[in-house]
């Protein structure tokens, strides 16, 4: 058993760190840690502050902590912890952080951290630079007045290898999601343009790769939205999907950083309407193109329209296109030909339908409502099931993965009344959704639970159907699978324990 270290008495801490600073060899990361994880750096660090007066610490611990950093895990926490703890401790009597950073010469450390360090250091050192960046002091250094300066990100980019390009690229995405203050700083800085130029450059398929992936990142920040137009982002991702000589997996990733952009309700705000359509008819193309046959490529196809057609105007545009490029999510989500491609475009119908969106922004405009049940219609008529109600029920009847996107799709649809009436006229779609024992997972259970109490609201908002005898036990069934909850009907499937008498002889 470990004994107890307390701050009172560095003795233990002095005995140990003395052993570990004597020890013959190179240590191991594993045993830096094994210390480390006894003896904490702020403790170590708060004894030296403390205890100097104590005959021996000084040394003793500064031998100590020379080996620890002199191993890869012990160099890794230097730039985060040293930088934090300066951000963390400095009060109102004392010099501020930031001057101490300069006057010290920290923070172009910290840079040659980020550029050459391992993996590790470069983390640590990104974290401890984006601390930096949380106060008015720290901004002013990451962010020079005079763009000449040489820690200008701008600046280190361009003397980097192409690794230490993707880590000052890297950072740059860590910082623009600190604030909107920040962001804007990143805009007016032109460091967007720094990832726009290394995804123009195809020499290194793999960097491209990495800085698209950064990209992904930087589309998912919510104040992204305001500055990410104000880009060639847009028209950069067009030309990337468009371009049927770039690898396959390059596409992919250009229409999945759209979609994930052009989810944001709000992007109509800052972007033209013009430049949402040609990236819905870009990815659409590839949908219909033989090249398509990507499964890789129609997966990432499909999720991207499925992330546009999330919001309202984003699925009314799929719908109203012209062709609609929502006829291909449709005629994928129904076809049995390929699995993971009828995952992917079940799950795009859902957003489409208004799955994720909230109770009063399910329905469209009157022309986006018209086309979704045609369209549905008209791939239920070209399929051996020839109705909606026959496609749905075929959905439910596949594996758990199909039927938790089915029970997506539902979700979403059956506000239309068309979509009710088609869902009460088979009653193994009822049967199913409103089963005991149809889903063993907690996933599965959520999703037909969450299917079936949108189903009961809308059926008991309707007085025509509530009123219909003929729909009564439809009624009484979906009340009964609401009253009992997602898990109950779980609960009841486990073993329970059985009381009887013993035989005896």
């Amino acid at each position: 058993m470990e004994e107890e270290y307390t701050l009172d008495d560095p003795t233990l801490l002095l005995q140990a760190a003395s052993d570990f600073g004597h020890h013959p060899g190179v240590h191991s990361d594993a045993s830096a840690k094994a210390f480390l994880h006894r003896f904490p750096l702020p403790v170590i660090i708060n004894v030296l502050q403390t205890k100097a007066d104590v005959p021996g610490v000084e040394s003793t611990l500064v031998a100590c902590l020379e080996r620890i950093f002199c191993t890869k895990h012990g160099a890794s926490l230097i730039p985060q912890y040293m930088v934090s703890c300066l951000l963390e401790n400095f009060g109102e009597n004392t010099i501020p952080a930031a001057q101490l950073i300069v006057e010290h010469d920290i923070y172009p450390l910290l840079l040659d951290c980020l550029i050459n360090g391992n993996e590790q250091v470069a983390t640590a050192s990104m974290d401890a630079i984006k601390s930096l960046a949380g106060s008015f002091e720290g901004m002013e250094i990451i962010f020079p007045a005079n763009d000449n300066e040489a820690t200008h990100l701008r600046n280190l980019a361009a003397r980097c290898s192409s690794l230490g390009r993707v880590r000052v690229l890297a950072l740059v995405v860590k910082l623009f999601s600190v604030s909107s203050s920040v962001a804007s700083l990143i805009h007016n800085s032109d460091l967007l343009n720094l990832l726009e130029a290394e995804v123009c450059n195809t020499d290194d398929t793999l960097v491209t790769l990495s800085v698209l992936e950064l990209l992904y990142e930087l589309a998912e920040i919510q104040h992204g939205t305001e500055f990410l137009p104000r880009t060639t982002l847009v028209q950069l991702l067009s030309s990337i999907i468009g371009n049927t000589s770039m690898e396959s997996i390059l596409r992919s990733r250009a229409m999945m950083i759209s979609g994930r952009l052009l989810s944001k309700e709000n992007i109509f705000k800052f972007i033209d309407e013009s430049c949402v359509k040609t990236v819905i008819s870009l990815i659409d193309g590839r949908l219909r193109s033989l090249e398509s046959q990507d499964a890789d490529e129609c997966e990432s196809a499909l999720e991207a329209l499925g992330q546009i057609g999330s919001s309202i105007h984003g699925a009314e545009l799929l719908l109203l296109s012209s062709p609609p490029a929502a006829r291909h999510v449709i005629d994928a989500a129904f076809d049995r030909q390929g699995r993971g491609r009828q995952l992917a475009a079940l799950h795009a119908l859902g957003n489409i339908s208004g799955e994720t969106r909230s109770e009063n922004k399910i329905m469209l405009n009157n022309d986006a409502e018209e086309s979704l049940q045609h369209l549905i219609y008209e791939s239920a008529s070209k399929s051996p099931k020839l109705t909606p109600s026959g496609l749905f029920l075929s959905v439910l009847q596949q594996d758990a993965e199909v039927r938790l996107a089915g029970y997506r799709v539902i979700t979403g649809l059956v506000a239309r009344p068309w979509c009710l009436m088609e869902i009460c006229s088979k009653q193994e779609i009822v049967n199913i959704i409103t089963g005991a024992h149809s889903e063993t997972t907690k996933i599965g259970m959520e999703a037909k639970y969450n299917c079936c109490k949108a189903i009961h609201w809308v059926f008991m908002s309707s007085s025509k159907l509530t009123s219909d005898p003929a729909l009564t036990g439809i009624a009484e069934k979906l009340q009964e699978a609401v009253r009992r909850g997602p898990y109950l009907a779980r609960k009841l499937q486990e073993a329970q324990p059985l009381v009887m008498t013993a035989d005896r002889f």
